[in-house]
């Protein structure tokens, strides 16, 4: 049987190892230290706050690099964005030739600014960059691991590199779309989080379906708009890898940045959040990154910039929505140096 390696305990990579071992892939999951091994087998891999699901002999966890990539036909790294890095530098020696490499992390390096498929090739040799795809989409853990209907994208420059994944990847409750625009479902994946914590902050606040609609829909545009910015192409936005994901992300309670913005609201700082969560909310260094990008392209973004102020220089989210509502607004799909929208709202000539 084909064999897939993980790296990184999070819910996602703990859930993508349950789902692949039940379909009957072997696979191994890379774990920090030999006690984490040993603590998830002797737990039956069932991660704090998760529902208790049956688990197939065919995963097993190790804190050998060798031992878990050796004769692998692909490894996924789901990880925090932050140490993306320093997981790759880990394991960079034990890839192969022969295997896809994929990114399941959804932000960006603060740092320096590069998406996840970027900090892995900046770590792995040259002649293996064509084996890296990344994966993106409305994807929930607690509901992928229940069983429940579910889809994403894999994608890679190298179209049969992401049919390659999408084959491994496939299960019957989960369903692979291939892409081709990295970058974009990249982009969709990470940014849409920071639109997730200004709706957390709504549905906080109680203003209710409207506002947070129309909260969703400036937000994604505006996402839009900073992806074809960095060389993404705008209908990725409007997939799975930007509307789906925004629309779950926002929308559920089993979001991480949704909550970090539901807890804003109510007054709580930033870092006790964090302390108190499994797991990080990608949201919070996407958006410092995002707006120092913004800033350097000349970019209008002013959620972006909202989020930020909130996060990092103290503007509550009442004061933020207030700031929003009151600025003036021109054609909806008008920005400052927005690319995306501009041949829809060229002044025809007299």
């Amino acid at each position: 049987m084909p064999k897939v390696s993980l790296v990184g305990t999070t819910s996602w990579g703990i859930t993508l190892g349950i789902i692949l071992a039940q379909k009957g892939l072997k696979v191994a999951l890379l774990t920090r230290t030999e006690k984490e091994a040993v603590d998830l087998k002797s737990t039956g891999f069932n991660s704090s706050g998760f529902p208790i699901i049956e688990v197939s002999p065919n995963l097993s966890a190790t804190a050998d690099p060798h031992e878990a990539l050796a004769d692998s036909k692909a490894v996924i790294l789901a990880v925090p964005s932050q140490t993306m890095r320093q997981n790759v530098q880990n394991i960079s020696k034990h890839i192969t030739r022969s295997m896809l490499v994929a990114s399941a992390a959804k932000g960006l390096e603060i740092a320096t600014k590069r998406r996840m498929s970027q900090v892995i090739a900046e770590e792995i040799e040259k002649r293996l960059h064509s084996n890296i795809c990344v994966l993106s989409g409305p994807n929930l853990a607690r509901e992928v691991l229940m069983g429940l209907p579910a889809a994403t994208i894999a994608a890679a420059e190298d179209g049969e590199v992401a049919r390659t994944m999408q084959r491994l990847l496939t299960t019957p409750n989960l369903c692979v779309f291939t892409h081709t625009d990295v970058i974009g479902v990249e982009l969709g994946g990470a940014l849409k989080n920071i639109i997730a914590l200004g709706a957390g902050m709504a549905d906080g606040l109680g203003y209710g379906d409207n506002a947070k609609a129309a909260f969703m829909t400036r937000g994604l545009t505006e996402v839009s708009a900073l992806g074809v910015a960095l060389g993404a192409n705008p209908l990725t936005f409007s997939g799975l890898a930007g509307l789906g994901d925004l629309i779950a992300t926002c929308s559920s309670t089993l979001s991480r940045n949704h909550f970090m913005g539901v807890e804003l609201a109510k007054g709580r700082k930033v870092e006790e959040i964090a302390a108190s969560m499994d797991g990080v909310a990608e949201g919070v260094s996407t958006a410092r990154v995002a707006w120092e990008l913004a800033r350097g392209l000349g970019l209008e973004m002013p959620i972006t910039e909202k989020i930020y102020r909130v996060l990092y220089e103290g503007l509550s989210p009442k004061e933020a929505s207030a700031e929003l509502m009151g600025a003036p607004v021109d054609h909806e799909l008008t920005g400052r140096k927005w690319k995306l929208f501009a041949f829809l709202t060229r002044r025809r000539r007299p």
